[in-house]
Order: structure tokens, then sequence, then C-alpha cells
């Protein structure tokens, strides 16, 4: 019976994955700041309170995703990047249900 072992870091042949990831990233913080400038729109001409302060913390929480995945693309620019740590992805994760939670708020 042969032995398996966990796969570590440096066994992986990155080839063009972290460009990919990069790209990715870019995406996905593109398509945020469309949705933030949809919802300050929205603000803008629906002019209720709760969805003024709601827009106003959907730029906060997008603030902090944008600095999650720029440094996340900076560090992809290494030959072999490290792992993404967890409290990265959980913050990032949190980030994504914030908005997901305030653009619900805007749009009902």
């Amino acid at each position: 019976m042969t032995s398996r072992r966990l796969p570590v870091e440096t066994d992986r042949d990155p080839g063009l994955q972290p460009e990919r990831t990069r790209l990715a990233w870019r995406r996905t913080t593109l398509s945020c700041a469309v949705v933030a400038v949809l919802a300050g729109r929205q603000a803008l001409h629906g002019g209720a309170g709760y969805v003024t302060l709601t827009v106003g913390l959907a730029g906060l929480v997008f603030l902090a995703f944008l600095r999650l995945a720029h440094h996340r693309i900076q560090r992809l620019v290494a030959p072999r990047p490290r792992l993404l740590p967890h409290a990265t992805a959980l913050a990032v994760a949190a980030c994504m249900l914030a908005l997901a939670l305030f653009g619900a708020v805007v749009v009902w």
C-alpha cells in the first residue's frame, strides 16, 4: 500500500496559473467597482436615508476588498507565490457577503 502525502506549496508547477488568478482578482475588483458606482447612483436618485447609509457602508467594504485584492495581486508576481492565508480568504468572503447584503438592501 502506498502512502499518500499532503501537497506542499513547493510541489506545484505554477505555469500560467498565477497570471490567470491575477486576472480573476482584477475582474472581481472591476465588477465590484461597477456595482459600487451603480449603488451610488441609486442612492443619489433614491434619496432614502437607509440607502445612503448602506451605500456608504458598501463603499467602505469595497475599499477593504480593494486593499485585500491589491495585496494578493502583488503577491502573485513572485515566481512561486505563497498560498492565500486563511484569514485573507475569510476576509474576502466576508467582504463579498457584505456587498451582496448591501446590494439587496439598496434594491429592496
